[in-house]
C-alpha cells in the first residue's frame, strides 16, 4: 500500500519568532504618525532608520545597530526636509548612504558618518527635484552602483543617476492614479508596480515601456502590493470585493489567471510583503496588525505554502527588514525583522532550529553582497547583469567553548612487571622514577564568564577523579615492590 503524504516536507516548517529582551529594543522614539503605507523603517548591518515626528518638518532617525536602549530626547536626527518624510531607502551598495522621499516632493541623499550622528544632519549629499507632488516612494536598484527610483503623488515615477545628479528616466504616463508600490526585479531589467486602478504593471524603464500589465490583479479599492520574486514571478497582497485581505502570485507570461490565490482574514490594514530570495520565503505584516505571517513559495502547486506565524500583543506602526549579510548565522538566524511600536522600535528574530553547531549551508546560500555588479552607466547602455554574490561563511563564528581535555591510562605499560633482576633500589627507582603526570587545571572558557563556575567545578571533578586513579595505581606498584622486595614474587 502507497501512503500519501500528509505533512509537506520544509526545512522552514519550525521555524520561529522570537522578540529581544528589553534592553535589546530601541526605547523612547516617537514614531511618525504620518497616514502613508510605507514601512517607515530601514535597516542595514550598520544603521537603524526611523521615520519619526518632527515639528517644522520631517526628519528621520539614524541609531547604529548596536545602540540599544533608550535614546535620548536630544539625539541628533536627519533633518533636512522642510515636509514630512514618508519613505526611506539605504544603498545596498553603500551602507553609510541612505535615501529619503518627502512631502516637500523632493528626494534627498544622505551620507552617514562612519560612527552615526553627532549633530543633526540637515544638508544632504544631493538634492533631487523632479516631482511636482510629495514623494511616497525611493528604492535603490538591485544591481547597478548610484541607480534610484522614486514615485510620487503625481503618478511619475523617475529614475536617477544619484552620481550626477541627472534624470535618467522620467516616465509620466504609465499610471493614471496613485502608485502604491515599485519593486525592481532581481536582476534590476524591470520593475513592477501596484497602482490605485487596481492595476499591476511590469515596466522596462530602458525602453519606456510597459511589457505587461494586469487589471484588476485584486477587486478590492484597498492599497494592494506587487513585488518580484528572483525565478521572475510576481507576488501581490491586496484585497477582495469582500474587503477580505489576499495574496496571489502571478507568471508574467500568463497575467490571465494568477497561479496561486489564497484569502487570509478580514482586517482592514494594508499587507507589506518582505522576500527572502535565498530561501524562497515570504514575510507579512499588515499595518496595525501585531502578528507576522510566512509563506514558502515552491514550484510545484499550490506554489504558496503557508508556514506559521509570528504573533505578539502589540500592533505594528511599520517594519523593517535586515538584509542577509547583516544576519547572526551561527545562530541560525534568518530573518530579522525591526517592529516599531509608538514608542520603540523592536527587534524580532527568526530562527531556524537546529542541533548542529556547523555552518548550515542549505539556509545560508550566497546571497547578495555590498559590491554593485556595474555602473550607472553600464545599465543605462543596456547591460544587465545580477547581484554579485557573496557567502556567509566568513561571517560564521563557532561558539567558542572550552577544548576537552582527554588524559588516558597506557593500558600497555600497565602489564605485571618482569621479577626482579637487580638489587632492590634499582627496582624501587624504576617504579618511582616516572609517575604519572597530574594535569594542571585549564581556566580557557568562553567570553562572557556566564558558566564559569560550573565549568572549573566539572574540571576540578575531572581532575579529583585523576588523582584517584592515579593514587591507586601508586599503591598497586608499591605493594608489587614489596612483594618482590621479600622475595615473594
Amino acid at each position: 500500500m502507497s501512503f500519501r503524504k500528509v505533512v509537506r516536507q520544509s526545512k522552514f516548517r519550525h521555524v520561529f519568532g522570537q522578540p529581544v529582551k528589553n534592553d535589546q529594543c530601541y526605547d523612547d522614539i516617537r514614531v511618525s504618525r504620518v497616514t502613508w503605507d510605507s514601512s517607515f523603517c530601514a535597516v542595514n548591518p550598520k544603521f537603524v532608520a526611523v521615520i519619526v515626528e518632527a515639528s517644522g518638518g520631517g526628519a528621520f532617525m539614524v541609531l547604529p545597530v548596536l545602540k540599544t536602549g533608550r535614546i535620548d530626547k536630544s539625539y541628533p536626527t536627519v533633518c533636512g526636509h522642510t515636509g514630512p518624510v514618508l519613505d526611506i531607502d539605504w544603498c545596498p551598495h553603500n551602507d553609510h548612504v541612505i535615501a529619503s522621499g518627502s512631502e516637500d516632493c523632493t528626494v534627498m541623499v544622505w551620507q552617514i558618518p562612519e560612527n552615526g550622528l553627532t549633530q543633526p544632519l540637515t544638508e544632504p549629499v544631493v538634492a533631487l527635484e523632479g516631482h511636482s507632488k510629495r514623494v511616497g516612494i525611493v528604492t535603490w536598484h538591485p544591481t547597478a552602483r548610484n541607480v534610484l527610483l522614486s514615485a510620487g503623488c503625481d503618478n511619475m515615477v523617475i529614475v536617477w543617476n544619484v552620481g550626477t545628479a541627472e534624470e535618467l528616466y522620467h516616465l509620466d504616463s504609465m499610471h493614471p492614479d496613485l502608485i502604491y508600490n515599485v519593486s525592481w526585479s532581481h536582476d534590476g531589467s524591470l520593475f513592477c508596480s501596484a497602482c490605485k486602478d487596481k492595476s499591476m504593471r511590469i515596466v522596462d524603464p530602458r525602453r519606456g515601456v510597459i511589457v505587461a500589465e494586469k487589471e484588476r490583479t485584486h477587486e478590492g479599492a484597498r492599497p494592494m502590493r506587487a513585488i518580484f520574486l528572483a525565478d521572475g514571478k510576481i507576488f501581490t497582497t491586496g484585497f477582495s470585493r469582500m474587503s477580505e485581505r489576499q495574496l496571489a502570485l502571478w507568471d508574467p507570461e500568463n497575467l490571465e489567471e494568477p497561479m496561486a490565490l489564497q484569502e487570509l482574514d478580514s482586517s482592514n490594514g494594508a499587507l507589506l510583503p518582505f522576500y527572502d530570495p535565498d530561501t524562497n520565503v515570504i514575510y507579512v505584516c499588515g499595518k496595525g496588525d501585531s502578528s507576522i505571517r510566512y509563506f514558502e513559495i515552491t514550484e510545484e502547486p499550490p506554489y504558496i505554502h503557508f508556514l506559521n506565524t509570528f504573533t505578539s500583543k502589540e500592533p505594528q506602526r511599520g517594519m523593517g527588514w535586515m538584509p542577509k549579510r547583516g544576519l547572526d548565522v551561527s545562530k541560525c538566524e534568518i530573518a530579522r525583522f525591526y517592529k516599531l511600536h509608538e514608542r520603540k522600535c523592536e527587534p524580532i528574530i527568526m530562527t531556524v532550529p537546529r542541533k548542529s553547531d556547523l555552518f548550515q549551508d542549505d539556509l545560508y546560500p550566497d546571497t547578495a553582497g555590498p559590491d554593485a555588479a556595474m555602473e550607472a552607466e553600464e545599465w543605462v547602455a543596456g547591460k544587465t547583469a545580477g547581484p554579485v554574490l557573496i557567502s556567509l561563511r566568513e561571517a560564521y563564528v563557532p561558539s567558542k567553548q572550552r577544548d576537552l581535555k582527554i588524559s588516558k591510562k597506557n593500558v600497555l605499560h600497565e602489564s605485571r612487571p618482569a621479577p626482579a633482576s637487580s638489587t632492590g633500589s634499582a627496582t624501587r627507582l624504576s617504579a618511582t622514577a616516572a609517575p604519572a603526570t597530574v594535569p594542571s587545571i585549564s581556566t580557557s572558557t568562553a567570553p562572557g564568564g556566564g558558566g564559569r563556575l560550573e565549568e572549573v567545578l566539572q574540571e576540578l571533578q575531572a581532575l579529583r577523579l585523576q588523582v584517584k586513579e592515579q593514587g591507586e595505581r601508586i599503591s598497586r606498584l608499591e605493594e608489587q615492590l614489596s612483594r618482590i622486595e621479600n622475595g615473594d614474587v
